[in-house]
């Protein structure tokens, strides 16, 4: 299937790194005098879903994104387990490379998963983190209402059956079904797929969707990091999401202490390719607003 001339765009602009013995491809943009801005992605898809709000971030900040471990571009292993420990290694390994030392992250879905390591390593003294803002996911186990296809993705022997046998036009319906009143294009949707199937990546997709048990098993770590953590949070949902959406600010409102959260009441799960100028004028009041704040 086609891509785009945008996404080819976007793929030769990035590189593949080797990263934890792994080939990662690694998008950046650092600047001088910029703060570093790492974005993670979501499940099923690619750091190419920051697409939309790639150059208006670049104006202000150093942009770090990779494909993680079994997405995109990157290696997709065939007898990995990919824990999302090692999915925060690679960020980490990436910023590493650069240098980079107290980063604000941005993230979505899955990638979230990945932010809450993260925090939960910052509050051990391992990395730093300035701010970190999520996107719709699943932060709390007990509010991530999994689709159907999820599902069965995560079952055992019928899960990479079904994966194997998933093609554009169900991808396409799966996500309309969890989008707002505007969801993704079509050129969207046919850039992403493009992306997933890259090297046999459906093979890779009943794996990757044991993040859901991950999340169950390790819900003392990753909530306990986000509740208890003194970085700067902000959630952007978009309340139309059937997996991680109104109920999501609902139940963040209720355990996270001074809660910052901005609802948008016509998106979905992927509120940055649906509305991406709302979602980067919300995050850019978040930062603004930090950089108001006085030391102590």
């Amino acid at each position: 299937m086609d891509h785009s001339h945008e996404l080819e765009a976007w793929i030769n602009a990035g590189r593949r790194e080797r990263l934890e013995g792994h080939g990662i491809f690694c998008r950046t943009q650092p600047a001088p005098g910029k703060e570093p801005l790492l974005l993670i992605h979501g499940y099923p898809t690619s750091s190419y879903d920051w697409h939309p709000l790639w150059d208006a971030l670049a104006e202000r900040y150093s942009l770090y994104a990779l494909d993680l471990l079994g997405f995109g571009l990157s290696d997709k292993p065939r007898h990995s387990g990919y824990p999302i420990t090692l999915q925060a290694d690679l960020c980490t390994a990436l910023l590493a490379q650069y240098g980079v030392t107290r980063p604000h992250v941005l993230a979505h879905d899955y990638g979230d998963t990945v932010a809450q390591e993260l925090l939960a390593r910052a509050g051990e003294g391992r990395l730093p983190l300035a701010s970190v803002c999520f996107l719709n996911g699943g932060l709390f186990p007990e509010t991530h209402r999994a689709r159907p296809v999820q599902k069965l993705l995560a079952h055992r022997w019928l899960g990479p059956i079904l994966a194997r046998a998933m093609t554009y036009d169900g991808f396409a319906k799966t996500m309309r079904g969890i989008g707002g009143r505007k969801p993704p294009s079509e050129q969207d949707l046919r850039d992403l797929w493009a992306l997933l199937v890259r090297d046999d990546g459906r093979r890779s997709l009943a794996r990757l969707i044991n993040y859901m048990e991950q999340r169950r098993t390790n819900r003392p770590r990753w909530v306990g990091a986000l509740v208890e953590s003194t970085v700067p949070r902000r959630l952007l949902c978009g309340a139309l999401d059937p997996v991680s959406g109104r109920h999501l600010a609902e139940r963040y409102r209720e355990l996270v202490p001074e809660p910052d959260v901005v609802v948008f009441d016509d998106l979905g799960h992927y509120p940055h390719l649906e509305a991406p100028a709302a979602i980067l004028a919300a995050y850019l009041e978040f930062r603004d607003a930090l950089a108001l704040r006085l030391p102590g």
